[in-house]
């Protein structure tokens, strides 16, 4: 049984590219739209001369975006660990602050 190859046509920057493959074409045209909205965002933040610029500054600011995520993924527990922490010494003190 075989997967069905879909091919989209999607509108990036100004440019219209065939997007072959089997995943589901809501899926590649939201993917589509937000390197789309992330060139439009740094074409519209710095002057840039070429579209290829526009796309590796885009890129890059897409794979930030990605570590920043794979690095809070990371360190989640750490950071439920210090939240729980917290939040135990904000009841603390307000237990002790309305004690009688």
């Amino acid at each position: 049984m075989s997967e069905e190859i879909n091919i989209l046509k999607v509108n990036i920057y100004g440019t219209e590219y065939p997007i072959k493959g089997s995943t589901d074409t809501e899926y590649i045209k939201k993917v589509a739209k937000y390197v789309d909205h992330k060139m439009r965002e740094v074409d519209t933040g710095l002057t840039v001369d070429s579209s290829l610029k526009v796309a590796i500054l885009a890129a890059l600011n897409i794979t930030d975006e990605l570590f920043r995520e794979r690095d809070r993924e990371t360190n989640l527990p750490e950071y439920y660990h210090q939240t729980i922490q917290h939040l135990n010494q904000q009841l603390d003190d307000c237990l002790k602050k309305y004690s009688l």
